[in-house]
């Protein structure tokens, strides 16, 4: 199963998303870039163990090197630049940016243990991100239509509004990998190189850019309270993270 979607409806509660065990959830942070291909591996390798019932879930906090991933449904047309690497992600959805400065959290969840609802996980992350926009005095908020969350921009005329954070998860076996990436202080110019999930009408933002100038350690102290909020308990994890930086 593929997700990348932006749902409407009753789902944006903690009622399907808790674990009724309340077991906590491994919180990892790598420190350094990882490469695109070594964390994609790695995040599928504890998906499956997730999925096996031979390791708990993960949420593993990371920034990657300048590149480029296409999703199943993305045009080559909208890959207007190789000036980075491209990948294939694995994941739906179209072409997007990973970089420095942009927090990238992956999310391996099992929702065998939580509701079986994919829709209502994918409202979920995104009610993670605006929560965390929040504590920033950032109003988000989903668009019909539109993936993503976003952020309106009256400065830039009637109707602007840009995207700070992008949501595309896969789900097999009911186990949840890929996630969100949330813009901090990357530079906004290389998302150039693309038409970023196919959408040519709106542009992009981060905190930088809205004139918050925030630390990647507390963006991501706002993410894990954010996220216990919405999913349960978290655990810090005994690594670093998935893999090590290289």
């Amino acid at each position: 199963m593929e997700v990348l979607t932006n749902p409407s409806g009753g789902c944006d509660t903690s009622s399907k998303l808790i674990r009724a065990d309340r077991r906590p959830v491994e919180w990892l942070i790598s420190s350094a870039p990882v490469p695109y291909p070594a964390a994609l591996a790695a995040m599928q390798a504890r998906a499956a163990a997730i999925a096996a019932g031979e390791a708990g879930e993960a949420i593993w906090l990371l920034e990657h090197p300048p590149l480029y991933t296409a999703g199943t449904s993305a045009v080559p047309g909208d890959l207007l630049s190789d000036r980075f690497p491209v990948y294939d992600a694995g994941r739906g959805g179209q072409y997007t940016y990973h970089g420095p400065g942009q927090r990238v959290a992956y999310v391996m969840l099992d929702l065998r243990e939580r509701g079986r609802d994919i829709r209502c996980l994918v409202q979920g992350l995104e009610g993670w991100v605006i929560d965390t926009l929040a504590a920033y005095n950032i109003e988000g908020g989903r668009r019909e239509g539109r993936i993503g969350v976003w952020v309106g921009r009256p400065d830039k005329g009637p109707q602007k509004e840009d995207k700070i954070a992008a949501i595309g998860v896969r789900v097999s076996k009911w186990v949840t990998f890929h996630g969100i990436s949330l813009n901090i202080d990357p530079d906004l110019s290389h998302y150039d190189g693309i038409v970023p999930c196919g959408i040519t009408d709106q542009g992009v933002t981060s905190f930088e850019d809205l004139g918050h100038l925030v630390s990647m350690p507390e963006v991501d102290s706002v993410l894990r309270t954010a996220f216990e909020g919405r999913f349960g308990p978290t655990t810090n994890a005994v690594t670093e993270g998935l893999v090590s930086a290289s």
